[in-house]
């Protein structure tokens, strides 16, 4: 048995799951948030026979794409009198960080 730990965008996470779900595959979902940008994310948990771990991973690259995102990021002004600029800048979002675990002893209770 492996676990799975699939970290994706909250953009994507409805999509993914419906995909995963729909596929047979039991899924929990927990809210996260990103140290970068500070914004949602969603940590997928997912328990799967060796065999499967490919297909999952498949699913995730189909909806998981990378892309660009223009953001507004706070620049202090030179001295300290504690103004900020914000000035955009462009940043890739999307994509997913997945983790396969071992798994030693699964319990099902």
């Amino acid at each position: 048995m492996k676990l799975i730990i699939a970290i994706v965008q909250d953009d994507d996470a409805g999509d993914l799951l419906d995909l995963l779900t729909e596929a047979g595959y039991r899924v929990t979902k927990l809210a996260t948030t990103g140290g970068f940008l500070k914004s949602g994310n969603t940590t997928l948990i997912i328990g799967v026979e060796e065999e499967k771990i490919n297909d999952v991973i498949k699913s995730i690259e189909v909806v998981c794409k990378k892309r660009k995102q223009v953001i507004t990021s706070p620049s202090p002004v030179a001295g300290s009198t504690g103004v900020y600029v914000p000035y955009p800048i462009e940043v890739e979002v999307g994509g997913a960080t997945i983790f396969v675990v071992d798994v030693d002893k699964f319990v099902r209770i």
